[in-house]
């Protein structure tokens, strides 16, 4: 028993023998680690206190900058102070010495100042009527010294001289002057294709320049001198080219008195429409009218020139004792001929057929002109109507704020109207000249049956 328990206690402490090594090592290991954690930590807190140390300094430097900064902006702000109430003083004195310089130039200048504001107010029109005037289209330039003279009148500093003076005096006296002229002076004139060529324009005083039979514009802007792109007709142009080719005397010309204010006159001429253009706005109820107008003028001429000749031959025939089969009336007598033996009742049915079979080849074509004659004022109420239709709904959509689109829409409406009554009228007259030759032609046939019945009744 006592040997087994030595044998134990042998064995476990062989087996703890290992186990005591191990712990004797750690301990040496750890005591180890502790000693460098220590001196870590040392290390670090010197690192720390040598950055912060630096960084005290660089704020101690900033903060040394900072001040020095404050005490510069401060002196400068000093300074300007000072300058700023420097300144300050000149301005009240330079005040004080315009205002006695102002007082000196108000007693000195007197009554000139009256003048002076007359002479800018003359001046200011003067200028805006010479660059309108057409006169300034045969001496351009005209107006170049009176922007300086009108600044020079302006101003404080500046006086005009006396021979700017008498200039504008001259240039006022020379406007009226001219415009009571009719000159010819050569010029650069752009035509209405758009080419410029040198020729030799006619000034009307202030009123109208013409050039070549046409009538020019003067463009103030540019200076040019071009010609309208559409002539005023009713022989204004020849007028115009007399004018021009006339040595002297009177020669009658039209002018716009307008002229030096736009021409409106003129404008109005040019751009109202002429007869084809009228016809145009008829649109197709005009053309259709148009139509029938020209359809009523061919069947009237033709129905003139058939009955001229009808009634030619039956004047022939009245001159004859022979029937002619060529000729109504001649057809009418071989009745009588063919029917001697019958009574006078009987030969005047007889006389009274052939006539009857005779009127439609006689007045063939006299109602188709009373139906033209008819329907195309229709037509032209119609084409009025649908006008105004078509104008009061544009009013409706884009308002009247503009009178003379309505009027321009309304009058075109009117054009079928005139259109209409164009062709009822000549059409009513050709009807009636018409009429009355065929009815001469029926009143001779008629008037013949009767005398052959007459005459039968006395044979028997």
């Amino acid at each position: 028993m006592r040997m087994l328990k030595s044998v134990f206690l042998y064995g476990v402490l062989i087996l703890a023998m290992p186990g005591w090594a191990l712990a004797e090592e750690a301990g040496q290991a750890q005591s180890a680690s502790l000693d460098e954690l220590l001196l870590r930590i040392k290390e670090a807190r010197l690192s720390e206190s040598r950055e912060q140390a630096a960084r005290v300094r660089e704020f101690q430097q900033a903060k040394a900058e900072k001040d020095k900064l404050l005490k510069q902006a401060k002196a400068t702000e000093l300074a300007e102070e000072q300058r700023s109430e420097q300144l300050e003083q000149e301005f009240a004195d330079n005040e004080r010495q315009i205002a006695a310089l102002e007082a000196q130039l108000q007693e000195r200048l007197g009554s000139l100042k009256e003048m002076f504001g007359h002479l800018t107010a003359a001046a200011g029109d003067t200028r805006s009527t010479l660059n309108h005037s057409l006169v300034s289209a045969q001496f351009p330039d005209r107006t170049d010294f009176l922007d300086d003279l009108i600044e020079r009148m302006s101003s404080n500093t500046r006086l005009p001289s006396i021979a700017e003076i008498e200039q504008l005096w001259y240039e006022i006296n020379r406007e009226m002057i001219e415009a009571g002229k009719v000159v010819s002076f050569p010029a650069a004139v752009i035509g209405a294709d758009g080419e410029q060529s040198s020729r030799q324009v006619v000034r009307i005083g202030a009123f109208n320049l013409l050039s070549d039979g046409a009538y020019l514009t003067y463009r103030p802007e540019t200076g040019a001198i071009a010609e309208l792109a559409r002539q005023p007709g009713g022989g204004y142009q020849k007028m115009a080219l007399e004018l021009q080719s006339s040595g002297g005397g009177f020669t009658a010309v039209a002018i716009d008195p307008t002229g030096p204010s736009g021409g409106s006159l003129l404008a109005a001429l040019v751009n109202s429409p002429g007869w084809l253009e009228r016809w145009r706005q008829g649109g197709g109820i005009g053309y259709l009218i148009s139509g029938l107008g020209v359809l009523a003028l061919m069947l009237a001429l033709w129905r003139l020139l058939i009955l001229s000749v009808v009634s030619r031959r039956v004047s022939r025939q009245l001159s004859k004792e022979a029937p002619a089969d060529d000729n109504p009336l001649g057809r009418v007598l071989q009745i009588g001929l063919d029917n001697p033996s019958l009574d006078a009742e009987s030969l005047e049915l007889k006389l009274h057929e052939q006539v009857l079979k005779e009127r439609p080849s006689i007045e063939v074509g006299l109602n188709w002109l009373k139906i033209i004659a008819m329907v195309a004022p229709l037509l032209g109420l119609l084409g009025t109507v649908t006008g105004m239709i078509i104008t009061f709904q544009a009013i409706t959509l884009f308002g009247s704020g503009d009178p003379k689109t309505m009027a321009g829409g309304i009058s075109s409406a009117l054009v079928t109207t005139v259109l209409g009554l164009c062709v009822a009228i000549p059409t009513v007259l050709l009807h009636t000249f018409v009429n009355s030759r065929a009815q001469r032609i029926l009143h001779i046939l008629e008037e013949q049956s009767a005398g052959l019945v007459a005459e039968q009744s006395e044979a028997r």
